[in-house]
């Protein structure tokens, strides 16, 4: 039997290679929410290892901050309630030379509550900045040190 995690991983990929054909570019979002005690949001996935930043793919005729306001209230059950500060715009060559994702911090949400794990997100938790999972991914981790540690802003995911 396959894995869901396996089988993740291949419907990712296929959807990733359908883009390639129908759209010259992907564009995705993610948010940096930071709580009052300047602990930070991250999400699991069932189907990708590591912890992240919520977001996704931005559809067609979403701004960028539609889309993160919708990612966020899907992925991690917060939701905006003031404008979110666009950190970054960066390059994600790890997926293909086409994908580019949008960095925003966030200060000024509401969250609504702990979010049930279902098939795609199993866990959304905040941790402090000090005592971060050993799992994050290298472009949280990256965005996190141009944010907290004042270290230069990539131009690369």
């Amino acid at each position: 039997m396959i894995s869901r995690r396996f089988a993740g991983r291949v419907a990712a990929r296929l959807a990733h290679l359908s883009f390639l054909i129908t759209r010259p570019m992907t564009l995705g979002v993610r948010g940096v929410v930071v709580d009052p005690d300047h602990r930070v949001l991250l999400v699991r996935h069932t189907y990708f290892p590591g912890w992240h930043f919520p977001g996704g793919g931005v559809e067609v005729g979403e701004t960028l901050v539609q889309a993160l306001r919708r990612e966020l209230l899907e992925e991690a059950n917060v939701e905006l309630i003031g404008p979110p500060a666009l950190h970054g715009i960066f390059l994600n060559v790890s997926l293909s030379r086409r994908d580019h994702v949008a960095v925003y911090k966030i200060e000024k949400y509401e969250w609504l509550g702990a979010r049930v794990p279902d098939g795609e997100i199993a866990e959304a938790r905040f941790f402090p900045i000090n005592a971060l999972p050993k799992a994050v991914s290298g472009a949280t981790m990256r965005r996190l040190d141009e944010i907290y540690l004042a270290k230069p802003v990539s131009a690369h995911w």
